[in-house]
């Protein structure tokens, strides 16, 4: 099944590759490097470090030089390469020191081991703080941002987009369909019996995972999305991603597949074009509030004191 979907995706021009070391605890590596044997440098691979694999040891995980060291080195071999051309810390761990985690990674770099590095799971701050170092020394900055974004899930457009913008990093969505909430997999009746996980407990599979989160706003979100799937004859899928595809700043989409016909489905929202009122009906039904300062910024008072009545037009990278 693997082989074949590698087949459908480099058949309708796909060359970006996504895993990380803990996938599958690995299994993604290892069948990763047999399938790309032979083609290794046609496609753009990236992978990530962060996550443990040996539990309880404290040296295992984070994103401490030692750990970076070794994970690279470990998903060079199982993806059976000499280099990976994406590279991403996987999470902020809130312990190492951002310039310890910068001067790794622009080791990496140097020794070719790693063509580009990017920042997964950040906030914005620090990102920010990261890049600026790397600017200030010399060192590879983050050109990418990977985050969970969908039409359920917005929270990134208040910081994390603009930063990325600003600082001109790729975002690149993980969970654009909201674990299949956005496919019509779930009802108002798996709301009645969602998942109730207790703080700090972990989902046993994904359908908890996703179940633990329904709420009325995001089934009426998937609704909408079903809506204007049946109005322009794709499947909700293909909405979803679509919109997610056009928001300003994505430079590309993870897409998680299980089956052969869902991956042909999912691209074939490459072929498709949301009409403008759908696009406002989809970005009505998921807005956020941005807060402050956001909300606060943009207010017609606050802009009379900023410009008076002078129109300016904001800065947008």
């Amino acid at each position: 099944v693997c082989k074949k979907q590698l087949e459908q995706f480099f058949d309708r021009g796909g060359n970006f590759l996504d895993t990380a070391n803990l996938y599958t605890d690995g299994q993604s590596e290892e069948i990763l490097g047999r399938l790309l044997q032979g083609r290794r440098d046609e496609v753009v691979l990236a992978t990530k470090y962060t996550f443990s694999k040996r539990p309880g040891d404290p040296n295992a995980g984070g994103n401490a030089r030692k750990n970076m060291m070794e994970s690279i080195d470990a998903s060079l071999r199982r993806l059976k390469t000499d280099y990976v051309d994406l590279y991403w810390v996987h999470a902020w761990d809130r312990i190492t020191p951002i310039d310890e985690v910068m001067r790794g990674l622009d080791d990496l770099v140097r020794s070719g081991r790693v063509h580009h590095v990017g920042v997964s799971d950040f906030p914005a701050w620090k990102a920010s703080e990261a890049n600026t170092l790397a600017d200030l020394r010399g060192w590879s900055p983050f050109i990418a941002l990977q985050v969970e974004y969908s039409l359920a899930q917005r929270d990134v457009e208040r910081e994390l987009v603009p930063m990325a913008r600003d600082l001109r990093l790729g975002v690149t969505p993980w969970s654009p369909l909201a674990g299949g909430l956005l496919t019509g997999k779930y009802s108002r009746k798996d709301l009645e019996s969602r998942a109730e996980l207790k703080p700090g407990e972990r989902p046993q599979n994904r359908h908890q995972m996703v179940s633990s989160r329904l709420t009325e706003r995001r089934l009426d979100i998937a609704e909408a999305t079903e809506e204007v799937a049946a109005q322009t004859g794709c499947s909700p899928a293909q909405v979803a991603l679509r919109w997610v595809m056009d928001r300003p700043g994505v430079t590309s989409t993870i897409l998680g597949a299980r089956t052969t016909e869902q991956l042909e489905d999912n691209l074939g929202s490459l072929d498709i074009e949301l009409d403008p009122e759908h696009v406002a009906r989809l970005d009505e039904v998921s807005r956020i509030e941005l807060g402050f300062p956001h909300d606060m910024v943009r207010s017609p008072r606050i802009l009379q004191f900023l410009y008076g009545d002078a129109e300016v037009e904001p800065y947008r990278p």
